[in-house]
C-alpha cells in the first residue's frame, strides 16, 4: 500500500483530516492534520477548533503500528496542526475560509493585465478569498485586494490620501499551484473589564 493511503486511512478512521505529507532530510516524515471541517448551520456562526497536543499523540501511535505493518521506512515520525498558514488543497478547504486572507501562486502569469493595473507577468497575489457565482451557474472563486502600502505602527496617514482602488481576479483552482492562508498575527492583546485592550505601548 503506498504511503499516502496508509496515512489517509489511518487518519481519517481516527476522526481527523490530512493536510499535508512530507518527507524531509535525515529521515523526517511530516503528517500535518486537522479536524474536520462542518459547514455551520445557517444563522449559527461558525466555531473554529483546533488541533491540540492529544490529537498529535493519538494519531502519532496508530500511525506508528500501521507504517510499521506495512515496512515502510523513516526515521522519526512528526505530527502537527496546520498552523497559521495553513495550505488550502481541497474545494472544502477554499469553503471553509471564505473571507480570509489568503496567498496564492499561480502556476502560469496571468498573461493579460487586468484593466491595466497588474502586472500580466504577476503570478502572487495576497487578498480576501471570496466565493462567486461562474459563468456556466457553477462556484467560482477570486481574490480581492488593494495595493495600498502596509501602514506602519504609528504612522500617520493623510486623511486627503485617496486609497488605491480594490481589484479581484477570479480564479479555477487548477490554476493554483498553490494556496495558503496568510498568516496575519496581532499583538494587541484582549480587551478586559476595564475596557482597557492591554496593548503595550
Amino acid at each position: 500500500m503506498a504511503l499516502r493511503e496508509i496515512v489517509e486511512q489511518t487518519v481519517a478512521g481516527l476522526g481527523y483530516d490530512l493536510v499535508e505529507i512530507e518527507r524531509s532530510a535525515g529521515g523526517l516524515l511530516r503528517i500535518t492534520i486537522d479536524l474536520p471541517w462542518v459547514p455551520p448551520a445557517e444563522g449559527v456562526p461558525a466555531v473554529e477548533q483546533f488541533i491540540n497536543v492529544e490529537d498529535c499523540e493519538k494519531v502519532n501511535r496508530q500511525l506508528q503500528f500501521a507504517l510499521e505493518v506495512d515496512g515502510v521506512e523513516y526515521k522519526r515520525l512528526e505530527i502537527s496542526s496546520p498552523g497559521i498558514d495553513r495550505p488550502l488543497r481541497h474545494v472544502q478547504d477554499y469553503e471553509r475560509f471564505v473571507g480570509q486572507m489568503v496567498d496564492i501562486t499561480l502556476k502560469a502569469p496571468m498573461g493579460v493585465a487586468a484593466a491595466g493595473q497588474v502586472s500580466a507577468n504577476r503570478k502572487k497575489f495576497r487578498g480576501v478569498l471570496e466565493k462567486v457565482l461562474a459563468a456556466d451557474g457553477g462556484t467560482g472563486w477570486q481574490i480581492v485586494w488593494s495595493d495600498a502600502p502596509v501602514v506602519k505602527p504609528g504612522q500617520k496617514v493623510s486623511k486627503k490620501r485617496i486609497p488605491p482602488p480594490l481589484q479581484a481576479l477570479g480564479f479555477t483552482l487548477d490554476e493554483v499551484r498553490e494556496a495558503r492562508l496568510a498568516p496575519i498575527v496581532s499583538f494587541k492583546g484582549r480587551k478586559g473589564a476595564g475596557g482597557l485592550d492591554g496593548e503595550v505601548e
